[in-house]
This record gives structure tokens, sequence and C-alpha cells, in this order.
């Protein structure tokens, strides 16, 4: 081996990809070569990608070695049927489809497996089986979701007996979404069959959060916590805050997420209080879905302001000027595992944090350990009043501040260290 290791990465999503699923790879890539490791990009030529994002492009190193191979993706099934996914729908599945509509949804449920990717799994394997003959490497690591990509690991391990490390950005059947879909009994079972497959045969398995890694344990020991983080902005600092008491949700509202306790909780406090009422703000950066549009008609049309997706570079300046930060966990039956994103950008922001949630879930520790915020459960509307009004007078007393601490383990360069020994200690 030389001095410095050769990773070949495997991720569907890669600039301009825009979005949450992008940042942890490229986080991690901007700064591997500050520890001896010398990424390699595997990624698709011609993807579907739901978000552009252009300006995420300056951020890949100069010189790094980018590969790319066409992929067939059978998303567009619809199009057969002449359907088009609803416009208003914020959810990875349409809440109320048509006939069709079902049709769409049980095939892709149950003949795309893992997902709608698998088609560019052995084309994959066949490129990079001939790549890695010329172009030797040291070790193959594969971030999912989509899951492809770790049964792409999986074959190259087998065929090649390359190390392998698999990186799970979210869980496989432990997804928010998992639960919605109309999986037949033998699909699940394919599914679990899968996912405990690649746990076990990896070389090493990397997770996002504490609920995530449990689970994984019962496969492997082999396991490490890396979460996601954030990554430094320049002028920061320099951001005014809002004059109105904003609080200001950055991502997807879909119908899972929908914070419907704080809509009626908040319009409570609009009834009773005009002065609270003349000062709110509620800022929605990102695409609503229809349930959430509707709840938010109890409101003057001058308190909310709903701003469409913007690039990573725009939104921070929001985390900024924000008064409050708003962060919603889905309400699903996986929800204590779940940590969106978002919760290390607002770290950055040094904003409080008001989120609702399950109390004694992943993100609420994160929340706790930071001093950063409060997770309020999902029926709790009075205890979530009662927070806002604290942190309302706080507003009015100019004194809304936080005294958040130990926020620097999410830097992505402190996170991409923990993974640099990860990919040695599976070397050695």
């Amino acid at each position: 081996m030389s001095s410095k290791i050769k990773a070949l990465i495997i991720t569907y999503y890669w600039p301009p990809a825009g979005g949450s699923g992008v940042q942890r790879w490229l986080k991690f890539v901007k700064y591997l070569r500050d520890f001896d490791i010398e990424p390699v990009i595997y990624t698709v030529k011609n993807p579907s990608y739901p978000i552009i994002d252009d300006c995420l492009k300056a951020e890949i190193p100069e010189g790094i070695e980018i590969l790319k191979q066409p992929i067939f993706e059978p998303n567009s099934i619809a199009s057969f049927f002449g359907i088009k996914k609803k416009k208003e729908s914020a959810g990875f599945l349409d809440p109320s489809p048509s006939f069709f509509g079902k049709i769409v949804q049980y095939s892709r449920a149950n003949f795309f497996i893992p997902d709608a990717r698998k088609f560019w799994i052995q084309p994959s394997v066949n490129f990079l089986t001939m790549y890695l003959k010329k172009h030797p490497i040291d070790i193959v690591i594969t971030t999912g979701p989509p899951h492809s990509m770790h049964l792409i690991g999986l074959e190259l391990q087998e065929k090649l007996d390359v190390k392998w490390i698999s990186d799970f950005r979210d869980p496989w059947t432990e997804i928010d979404y998992f639960h919605q879909m109309p999986f037949t009994k033998k699909t699940i079972a394919k599914h679990r069959q899968l996912e405990r497959k690649v746990i076990e045969k990896s070389d090493a398995v990397i997770v996002v959060g504490h609920t995530m890694k449990e689970k994984f344990l019962q496969y492997t020991e082999n396991i490490t916590l890396i979460t996601n983080g954030y990554d430094s902005h320049k002028k920061d600092s320099l951001q005014e805050r809002d004059t109105k008491f904003s609080i200001t949700h950055i991502g997807m509202m879909n119908a899972d997420r929908n914070p419907r306790i704080l809509w009626q909780g908040l319009e409570d406090i609009c009834r009773t209080n005009l002065d609270f009422k003349k000062t709110l703000k509620i800022r929605l950066i990102g695409k609503l879905d229809t349930v959430v549009l509707e709840d938010l008609k109890a409101f003057d049309i001058d308190i909310v302001e709903c701003i469409p997706y913007m690039n990573h570079q725009e939104v921070s300046k929001y985390q900024l000027s924000s008064q409050v930060l708003l962060l919603c966990i889905n309400d699903v039956p996986s929800a204590k595992g779940i940590i969106t994103g978002k919760i290390f950008e607002y770290l950055q922001a040094k904003r409080p944090i008001l989120a609702i949630g399950p109390e004694n879930g992943d993100a609420a520790e994160i929340l706790k350990s930071t001093n950063a915020g409060k997770m309020i459960g999902f029926e709790e509307k009075e205890k979530l009043k009662e927070q806002i009004l604290m942190l309302y007078k706080k507003f009015k007393n100019n004194q809304l501040t936080i005294e958040s601490k130990d926020i620097e383990q999410y830097h992505r360069r402190k996170l991409t260290e923990k993974l640099a020994v990860v990919i040695k200690n599976t070397l050695s």
C-alpha cells in the first residue's frame, strides 16, 4: 500500500444534485486529502435528481477523479400510464393516488428491489471491475440510499476481494416511508435479507445515529457512528437578525412532518395576544405538502412567508437571521431514529431550536447535549405554547440568544477525521 490511501466512493448523489443527500460525501471528499486519503468518485452520468444546486460544484476539490456511467431509471414508469406526480405533494409517495397511480406504486415497491436504481448494479460492477484491474484502489465505500449502491459494493467485494465500507445516511427497512410502501410480505422479507447481508458482509459499517447503530449491532460489531454535520461559511457573523419574531423551517415539509400542533398553538396565542400576532413571522423554505398549506390558511397572509427551494449558500443567511429555527421530525413509527441533516446546520447558526418529535429520540439527545434547543412531543401542544411564549418573551427583551456547547464535534472536517480512522483501521 502506498503512503496515500486510495478510496473509491460509490454514490448516486453528487453535484449538481441539491438537497440533503449530496452533502455528506461532498463534505467528506472536501477534507479527505487532509488525512492522506485520495478519493475517487463513481457516480451517474444521467441522473434524475429532484433538486439541482449548481453552486455545490464549486466545493468539489480540484483534481478529484470522477468516474461516470449512464443509468437506466424506471422512475418514469408513471409516464407509461400518462401519470404525473402531483406538484403539491411533498412526500415520497402520492398520498391519494389514482387507480393507475396505485398500480405504479405497487410496481415500484415490489418489482424494483431494493430500489429503482437496481439496473445500474450490474453495469457498474462490470465497469468498475475493468477499471480496478488497471487502476488499483485500497478500499471501496458505498453510501445509500439508494441502497443499490451497497449491492454494487457487495458484488465487487465478492468478485475482487476488495475491502468495503457501507455508509448508511438513512436506514433501510426503518426509513420513514418504508411502512407506507405497498410491499408484499415477500418483498419485505427480501429487503430485510438484503439489508442483513450488506451489514454482515461489509468490512465496516457507518451509520448516522444511535438508534440505527443499536439495530445494526445484531448483525455486526464492526459499526461506527459518524453523524452528519455542518461546514464553515464566510461572513456568517455579519448577518443581521430579523426584526420580527421569525420562526423558520428549512427543507421539505411533507404530510408526516407537518407540525399541526404548532399551527394550532400559534393560532391560539394569536387569538389572545395581539402584540404577538403583529410580531409573528412564519417562514417556510422548501417544498410544502398541500396539507401544510391548508393549515397555514388560518393565518393572515403577511404572517406567513413561503419560499421555494434555494441553494445551500443562500439558505444559510436565513438560518442566521431567524429568531427561532423550527425542526420537525416525521411522525412515523421510526421517528425515534430520525436525525434530519438540517439539525447540524441549525447548530452552526446558533439560534434557538424549537423541535417537535420524540422526546427520547436521537435528535432530542443532540439538542439536549449541545444545549441548542428543546424537543417537544408530537401531542404536547400546551408545552409547546409555553416554550414559544418563553422564547417570545426573551425576544421582546432583546435576550433571545443560545449558549450552545460542544458543537465543534459536528464540523465536517472533524467528522472526516473520524471517517479516516475507520478507513485506516479497516485496512490494517
